[in-house]
């Protein structure tokens, strides 16, 4: 049987520790590392599955060459995180325009009531003539790098944004000869987190820890592992 979740608050971090718990499917929360396989979507509760591109075996198709295409009037900047007030604004914008809950701020996102950062965490930021309409977090591993979160102005909601945050994370990582790119979880019967898996599902793979592994990301897999008597 699997237990609902486990929590652990290093005192330090290195690249190739984070690499470690993420390929094991644990992930960030705060300043701790985390796993679940369940989650509580209003009172009914769902499976996860974390989930993960491998970035050797990604192709730009069509659409991802049309949304970078779209978004190139912008000016992209990435650099270790530091939190402004700029982002803070911005990330409380956002927050009024989303029919979900989210963190009440970047602060809370990232720290909690823990006042240090253990990880290597930068910041990819979006601006348009010099006004910041976008904004991601991630994580760098030795081998890999973690997506933490996006948040962009409502005004731009036609460009995609948290989509073409994903695209900037991945070209940083290929650029910087990383082999993986982890977005989180996505939500077994429940696909407003499916939008994750709009880069290239040929390069997805999940983590099934009934198999202790990752595997190619496939819906009549998991329907499999889930009712292995048929």
């Amino acid at each position: 049987m699997l237990n609902e979740n486990y929590v652990y608050y290093p005192e330090q971090l290195t690249g190739e520790e984070l690499d470690a718990f993420l390929v094991r499917g644990w992930y960030r929360m705060g300043q701790s590392i985390f796993t679940t396989h369940f989650i509580s979507l209003h009172d009914e509760a769902y499976r996860v599955y974390w989930f993960r591109y491998d970035l050797q075996k990604l192709k730009w198709g069509k659409s991802i060459k049309r949304l970078i295409k779209l978004n190139s009037q912008f000016h992209v900047t990435i650099r270790p995180f530091e939190l402004s007030e700029e982002l803070e604004q911005l990330y409380s914008l956002y927050k009024t325009h989303i029919d979900f809950e989210a963190a009440q701020s970047i602060h809370y996102w990232l720290h909690g009531d823990q006042p240090a950062n253990v990880f290597d965490t930068h910041l990819v930021e979006l601006r348009d003539n010099g006004v910041l309409v976008a904004a991601g977090v991630f994580d760098k591993g030795h081998e890999s790098i973690a997506g933490i979160m996006n948040f962009y102005h409502p005004d731009y909601k036609k460009f995609s944004l948290g989509k073409y945050l994903m695209l900037i994370k991945i070209q940083y990582a290929l650029q910087a000869e990383k082999k993986l790119y982890y977005p989180g979880y996505i939500v077994k019967d429940y696909p407003r987190f499916d939008y994750k898996l709009f880069v290239d599902s040929n390069a997805a793979e999940i983590y099934i820890p009934e198999r202790q592994g990752w595997f190619a990301y496939d819906p009549v897999l998991l329907k499999d592992i889930e009712n292995p008597n048929g």
